[in-house]
């Protein structure tokens, strides 16, 4: 039996959604069972998935088995102490705090829980944190995403999605923003309520937000997809991914997990200045074949990182 626990308090959450992914590949042929650590777990996500409330006072708890945390952790809570004590015990670990790698590795002696197994999301995570653990790019259904076909007519187009919260925005995006609707260029974000008070109404900006439409079909409503955010960083980016998948020119900052996976000017584009970013969005609009040839190797890249074969090995690792 394989137990899943995470906190599940946003139903748009990165690591959520990492966690019903999981979910979804590992029960084809896996008893695995989903568990909200939190308290403050989405209603929303509690009717659409069979996720419960670890609750020892009803025996509602894991009967053993693997137990893995992702995005969340059991340290300074009574519960495990009252519990059936797991086989193995993974970590995946999806942020860049290592004080919750030590929350979760370092066990009270009265525990006795088997050392925890890290699992990193990115090698870009493990060179920053200086930490050995194995490195599983977070699990993306890319069926969902169908590579971008020829839009109808319209503005050229640039846009994002991330979660309505200020963090996920650089500040230095709404000059850059203005600056393209200034030139003609439509900007799209959904997650863009945070910029409400800072953007001027313009008939070409839209400023959605968050889970106004699914991924699927927000992402091809773009010609390029831009990335940059503020204090948070990103360990993985799922959403660059899911970007690609739709065979879109990506255009992201060079400080992010999904750095390791871009190649200049090959399959998408890094830029360390708003400067360059400016230039690359300029010669994309410029130019349609670029666009089209940088986006199709996107989708092969993540063709590749996805396949069965990648898939099976990670899935393999929780199994055994």
């Amino acid at each position: 039996m394989i137990h899943l626990f995470n906190g599940f308090q946003n139903q748009f959450g990165g690591s959520e959604r990492e966690t019903l992914e999981l979910y979804r590949l590992l029960g084809a042929d896996s008893r695995v069972c989903l568990w909200a650590t939190s308290s403050r777990v989405s209603e929303g996500l509690m009717q659409e998935f069979p996720i419960r409330r670890v609750s020892p006072a009803t025996r509602n708890v894991p009967d053993g088995g693997t137990y893995v945390f992702l995005g969340a952790h059991w340290r300074n809570k009574m519960w495990p102490y009252l519990i059936p004590r797991p086989r193995r015990l993974i970590y995946v670990f999806n942020t860049f705090h290592p004080k919750l790698i030590a929350l979760t590795t370092r066990r009270p002696r009265l525990l006795r829980w088997p050392a925890a197994e890290l699992v990193l999301i990115s090698e870009f995570q493990r060179r920053v944190l200086q930490v050995e653990g194995v490195v599983h790019a977070s699990p993306i259904d890319i069926g969902r995403f169908s590579p971008r076909r020829a839009r109808p007519n319209g503005p050229f187009t640039v846009g994002r999605l991330s979660r309505d919260t200020a963090d996920k925005h650089h500040r230095d995006d709404v000059a850059l923003y203005e600056a393209l609707l200034g030139d003609g260029t439509a900007v799209r974000i959904q997650g863009g309520t945070p910029l409400k008070d800072k953007l001027a109404p313009h008939p070409q900006l839209e400023l959605l937000p968050q889970g106004e439409f699914a991924a699927e079909q927000f992402l091809p409503t773009l010609d390029v997809f831009y990335y940059r955010t503020g204090s948070h960083v990103e360990t993985f980016g799922r959403v660059v991914f899911e970007a690609m998948a739709c065979g879109l020119p990506v255009v992201c900052h060079s400080h992010g997990g999904y750095v390791d996976h871009i190649r200049h000017g090959e399959n998408g584009f890094l830029f360390e200045t708003t400067q360059q970013a400016a230039r690359i969005l300029a010669d994309l609009k410029a130019d349609p074949g670029l666009r089209s040839t940088v986006g199709r190797k996107a989708r092969l890249t993540v063709e590749q990182m996805f396949s069965s074969q990648a898939l099976q090995e990670r899935l393999d690792f929780y199994r055994r």
